[in-house]
């Protein structure tokens, strides 16, 4: 069973900054391909950046970019997202999420994806 615990949202000024954290459980956190999605009101899911599962590759989305980081820990088994210079448009509830198999490449599509967690809500004031 693969679980995966999300942390460090919040409130936030516009131009701060939060870390978001995702907690895998399991063993085969290293051979996983880790996404982040958000989702706002009344929008649907979007993928906001991915990272492979050797850590060398990224993906993020251009909306983002320059702004938004991801990096994973295999020791800790922890995925991160270092969001700067946050602006209203960020707010929304921000998942992590986990695929089963080990690919080179990093999808955009939340349906390649196999394991979600509960989500973390990040407001973004202007």
């Amino acid at each position: 069973q693969v679980q995966l615990v999300e942390s460090g949202g919040g409130l936030v000024q516009a131009g701060g900054s939060l870390r978001l954290s995702c907690a895998v459980s399991g063993r085969t956190f290293s051979s996983r391909t880790m996404g982040w999605f958000r989702q706002a009101p009344g929008k649907e899911r979007a993928f906001v950046g991915g990272i492979n599962y050797s850590g060398l590759s990224t993906s993020i989305v251009d909306s983002v970019k320059g702004r938004f980081t991801i990096s994973k820990d295999n020791a800790k088994n922890t995925v991160y997202l270092q969001m700067n210079s946050l602006k209203p448009e960020d707010t929304a509830i921000y998942y992590c999420a986990a695929t089963k198999g080990t690919y080179l490449g990093i999808s955009r599509l939340k349906t390649d994806y196999d394991y979600w967690g509960q989500g973390t809500q990040v407001t973004v004031s202007s």
